[in-house]
């Protein structure tokens, strides 16, 4: 699979699963042995199963109201990179988390290793400047 293509299916999928809590949409989208790190300074999750179990915690205290993906900018060595902006409710209260995620793609089209780094706000807001600047 071309990385363009495997990239623009990465982000159709995890806009819609991450709006659904689709975890079994989201661990399809990598391989086996992925190596996904959710924030620079915390240790990889390895395999589809550590990933899975990452997501079903990260989701558990999650209400999603809104889920964006730019489109994504691919690069050399099967990468890709897009950004996303979620509006949601933690605890009740309403949360804007902004970033971006790197992903490198095997010749299937699985991500074999993604790494994220985001941001969150109180309330819902966007990004300053244009929401995608990609």
């Amino acid at each position: 699979m071309e990385t363009r293509e495997a990239a623009e299916r990465f982000v159709r999928v995890w806009e819609r699963a991450w709006a659904a809590h689709d975890v079994d949409a989201l661990v399809e989208l990598y391989a086996e042995d992925c190596v996904h790190r959710s924030m620079p300074f915390r240790e990889p999750h390895r395999g589809r199963d550590q990933l899975a179990a990452y997501l079903r915690w990260s989701f558990a205290e999650e209400r999603v109201t809104d889920v964006r993906f730019s489109a994504p900018l691919v690069g050399p060595g099967r990468i890709a990179v897009a950004e996303f902006r979620v509006l949601g409710e933690e605890g009740g209260a309403p949360v804007a988390l902004a970033g971006c995620v790197f992903a490198r793609f095997d010749e299937e089209g699985r991500a074999v290793e993604t790494r994220d780094y985001w941001h969150t706000a109180e309330g819902h807001q966007e990004p300053a400047g244009r929401l995608f600047l990609l």
